[in-house]
């Protein structure tokens, strides 16, 4: 009995002594918790609370505005080719090279006028366009511009025809959705939709020319050239015209002019039957790091301006070699296809404020465009006779060769100093008349001498 009651004291006093313990030290954890600063750790991520789906997006209003006024286009080319051999003896000397393309167009106004791309109506014996109601038309080429790649065309219809009007591409912003529409293979207008993946696009940045496209990630294949890039409010804003493939077929990327460079363009051609060019008048790079370090400068944006043309508005307006343009009115430069590809939508005459850095000070200057006065036509560099040389020759029109890269025209004794005044019978009033030259159909070409005689050469 005694032996129990002892055991069950010791018991009693343990569990007593265990809790006072416990007791003890979890109060003094508990205060030396309390007397600790909490570690923060800084976050670089946020999330939104708010329990709102995304915006739908609904493109059918879009394409019903727009799938009727994208048509089929037909290039019938019929070229001569001549036979050797065996098959002379046969079919004789002569034989038709008949060649068959397609593409799209997109019907602009109510009266049948149609922006397609220059490559999808090139070398034309005859085009056909088909609606997507099927019915067929003769179509017109009333201009074309191979640097743009655009082409106008004219239908005749006794009735008003669907038409998409041109919106506003520099106000396009990347990441809004857009639609391609095209009208390949003559299987009626088709959908495809995307977003606006990048703007001022050059395909070549080593190649200099006035490339600036839209890029979108909508889906165009063989057959879409020359349809239609429309936004969600059923607006053009571009002209499909190229694709970067591998393969032959969409990838990923697709690439459309810009529906403010076509309205220009579509503009001179019905206004003037060719493109009115306004430029600066400087040639030079899109600056980056490399050129920066070369040059010596602080900026890695901007056109370094290499040289300024003399004649032209720049010079005029006083920029310099090594000036940096950074905006052309509100538009930012920095790359070369920012440059051109807001120019293309300037004609000669019109005045653009340049902000550009000099010494790594920020200047703005008012500059007006002009036309371009040189022109490079068969290994000869041309540029616009001046008054002083129209008043010593007594001519009221021609271009003088500047420099000679042709030695074939040099052994007929063609040299620099000679003035080139006509082309194929036709007087050459400006270097413009130069570019409009097709050249496959050059025939004749009348130089004048510095001593005044005249020499016709004949290509046959």
């Amino acid at each position: 009995m005694k032996s129990t009651l002892k055991t069950l004291m010791i018991a009693a006093v343990s569990a007593l002594v265990t809790l006072a313990a416990h007791d003890y030290f979890s109060k003094e954890k508990i205060e030396i918790v309390e007397n600790e600063k909490p570690s923060l750790i800084p976050t670089t991520y946020s999330f939104n609370t708010n329990k709102v789906a995304g915006e739908m997006t609904d493109f059918t209003r879009a394409a019903e505005k727009t799938v009727n006024a994208v048509v089929h286009v037909k290039n019938t080319s019929i070229q001569k080719g001549k036979l050797s051999g065996w098959m002379r003896q046969f079919y004789g000397d002569d034989f038709d090279d008949k060649r068959i393309g397609t593409g799209s167009g997109v019907i602009v106004s109510p009266d049948g006028l149609i922006i397609t791309n220059y490559h999808v109506i090139e070398d034309a014996t005859e085009i056909e366009v088909t609606s997507n109601k099927n019915k067929t038309y003769i179509a017109e080429i009333i201009g074309s511009d191979p640097s743009t790649d655009l082409a106008v065309l004219k239908i005749k219809s006794d009735e008003l025809l669907p038409f998409i009007p041109l919106g506003d591409s520099e106000v396009a912003r990347i990441g809004e959705w857009v639609l391609a529409v095209g009208n390949p293979f003559n299987l009626n207008s088709t959908v495809t939709a995307g977003i606006i993946s990048a703007k001022s696009r050059a395909l070549n940045d080593r190649d200099s020319k006035n490339q600036s496209f839209i890029q979108t990630d909508a889906a165009v294949n063989v057959g879409n050239s020359g349809g239609a890039l429309v936004n969600t409010d059923g607006e053009l804003i571009g002209i499909n015209t190229a694709i970067s493939s591998f393969t032959g077929g969409f990838v990923g990327y697709s690439f459309a002019v810009p529906s403010n460079i076509v309205r220009k363009i579509f503009e001179d051609l019905i206004e003037y039957g060719n493109v009115q060019k306004g430029l600066l008048g400087v040639s030079g790079s899109a600056l980056n790091a490399e050129l920066a370090e070369k040059f010596e400068v602080n900026e890695t944006q901007g056109f370094l301006i290499g040289e300024v043309i003399e004649g032209m508005g720049a010079a005029e307006a006083g920029l310099k070699n090594g000036d940096i343009i950074k905006k052309v009115d509100d538009v930012k430069i920095n790359t070369f296809s920012d440059l051109t590809g807001y120019l293309s939508t300037k004609r000669p005459g019109e005045k653009v404020m340049v902000s550009y850095s000099r010494d790594n000070t920020r200047e703005k200057i008012t500059v007006t465009l002009k036309k371009t006065n040189t022109t490079q036509f068969l290994g000869m560099y041309l540029t616009n006779i001046n008054a002083e040389q129209k008043e010593y020759f007594d001519l009221d029109h021609g271009v003088i060769i500047k420099e000679l890269g042709n030695q074939r025209l040099y052994r007929y004794g063609i040299d620099e100093g000679f003035i080139l005044l006509e082309i194929n019978n036709k007087k050459i009033k400006d270097v413009a008349d130069v570019d409009a030259v097709d050249f496959e159909s050059l025939s004749s070409i009348l130089f004048l001498k510095p001593n005044g005689e005249r020499e016709r050469i004949i290509f046959e």
